[in-house]
């Protein structure tokens, strides 16, 4: 099969294989949200479907293939239950697409009402999520602080996730920032809401951006990032 070069003719290729079996097939993160960065960022799409089964598998394969070999992740695939079921589970998730999706084929699967998101699911999801990610971090920074190469790429690794935890941390406070916004001006913006110096995570923010993050041994900006994310755990375990 030839290979799809944009996301719109993989979604072509998915209706014809599909049919009817296709209930939503939709573009979400930050080539939705405007701040996709060529070479470095993910293009992220959720495909939902009547029901997953090997059929279902062998139909989409060659398709799925294909698009994986020009660099992309696969489609995340939920049947349509799986996916009514679950804003519980991936209640972050669900948000962070609801408030950045462009719908590619079938039925906008927020439309209806058959999805709500409950508050304190994405609270605590959020609270877990903060303290995996930074104890994990700290591990990392204890064992990589002076092997500033290994610790950057360990930090740029775990950047997109913060970003995502940053705009939900917003949310929560209700304070929903206005896409699309630089991941540098988010930091900023969590920052005041969380009380914490915004230069230091800024510029380790912008200099990620599009290239290489370069940190020296025993780098100050690393530490700023630990106690930032150390800082957003605290804030939101204090929300109610």
């Amino acid at each position: 099969m030839a290979r799809s070069k944009t996301v719109e003719e993989l979604a072509t290729a998915l209706k014809e294989t599909l049919g009817s079996r296709l209930v939503a097939f939709l573009l979400y993160g930050s080539t939705a949200r405007g701040t996709h960065v060529t070479g470095r960022s993910d293009v992220n799409t959720l495909l939902i479907v009547d029901t997953v089964d090997e059929g279902l598998f062998a139909a989409i394969e060659p398709v799925v293939s294909a698009w994986s070999k020009g660099g992309h992740p696969a489609p995340i695939l939920l049947s349509d239950a799986e996916w009514r079921d679950s804003a519980d589970v991936f209640a972050i998730e669900y948000e962070d697409m609801r408030e950045a999706h462009r719908l590619l084929a079938g039925r906008d699967p927020w439309e209806g009402g058959g999805v709500t998101v409950q508050r304190a699911d994405v609270r605590r999801q959020l609270e877990q999520e903060l303290m995996v990610k930074l104890v994990r971090l700290r591990q990392a920074y204890a064992a990589l602080r002076n092997d500033p190469k290994r610790l950057a790429a360990v930090i740029s690794g775990s950047m997109a996730g913060f970003l995502t935890m940053l705009r939900t941390t917003l949310r929560l406070a209700g304070r929903r920032p206005l896409p699309p916004a630089a991941p540098d001006a988010l930091v900023r913006e969590a920052a005041a809401l969380v009380g914490l110096p915004p230069d230091p995570l800024a510029e380790l923010f912008g200099q990620a951006r599009g290239r290489t993050l370069q940190l020296s041994a025993a780098d100050p900006r690393a530490a700023a990032y630990l106690a930032a994310m150390a800082r957003v755990a605290e804030f939101v375990n204090r929300l109610t």
